[in-house]
């Protein structure tokens, strides 16, 4: 099977824009979930649904692959996934080393889906010296000074950080001079990297400010629909009555 070091995807060749890249993950991912339940087509509106855009804008990505459905059928499932496959450059295998093997680190490499969608974890590697030579998820972790001749050997092309933040520039460069030209970062830093070098940043604190942002504007507006509408000019206030007090027995305003 052919590595991910001499084949890169043909997505920038082709002027597919950066945005449709971006989903044809999700219209991949939808089109797997109804391909194990043996869908056979699907169309534009239930596959945009399932993937969380319009079905206008699922068209015009499709378009980019030259694909356009079958009026009163839709598209057909088995070829659309082959097809994005294809495209994201998944029909072949991407060797994958992760650095960083803490509880993140080891999550990731225990996450069963890499194989399934093009990824193979060739190496898990971390600067403890206390790690090298355990097992996680069945690969043997292997000491950062042997970074280098792990990506020759493996043809790795794809790096993954893990590593605290004031590690992940200096990790990051190791795996560009090696030859690393893809990063997905989980470090909580911004990296420098040269031309060529694409980079993806997972910040999963940045995640979870965005949807606390989300939450206190729900409870905001919830708490501004509670609040009474102002009065009409020249209208009563409202409140107890003239003839009734706050305890229902003494009027509020009592007689001169």
């Amino acid at each position: 099977m052919a590595t991910g070091r001499n084949h890169r995807p043909a997505t920038r060749s082709r002027g597919i824009p950066e945005a449709t890249v971006a989903r044809l993950p999700l219209y991949l991912r939808a089109l797997t979930a109804l391909s194990e339940r043996s869908v056979p087509t699907v169309s534009s509106e239930e596959l945009a649904s399932a993937a969380g855009v319009n079905s206008a804008k699922l068209r015009k990505d499709f378009s980019y692959l030259g694909s356009y459905g079958t009026r009163g059928v839709g598209y057909d499932v088995e070829y659309l996934v082959y097809q994005i496959s294809r495209e994201l450059g998944l029909t072949q295998d991407w060797p994958v080393v992760i650095v960083g093997i803490g509880n993140l680190g080891a999550a990731l490499a225990n996450y069963g889906g890499f194989a399934s969608r093009g990824f193979r974890v060739a190496a898990l590697i971390d600067a403890d010296p206390a790690l090298a030579g355990r097992q996680v998820a069945g690969i043997e972790v292997r000491h950062v000074d042997e970074l280098e001749s792990i990506i020759d050997t493996n043809g790795v092309s794809i790096g993954v950080i893990t590593t605290p933040g004031g590690a992940a520039q200096q990790v990051c460069d190791r795996l560009v001079a090696a030859g690393v030209t893809s990063i997905l970062n989980f470090a909580p830093t911004v990296l420098s990297v040269p031309d060529g070098v694409d980079v993806r940043k997972v910040d999963l604190s940045i995640e979870l400010q965005i949807l606390a942002f989300h939450e206190q504007r729900k409870a905001a507006e919830a708490l501004a629909s509670e609040v009474p509408e102002p009065l009409a000019p020249g209208a009563a206030p409202r409140g107890p009555s003239r003839d009734q007090g706050p305890d229902g027995d003494i009027p509020a305003v009592m007689p001169a």
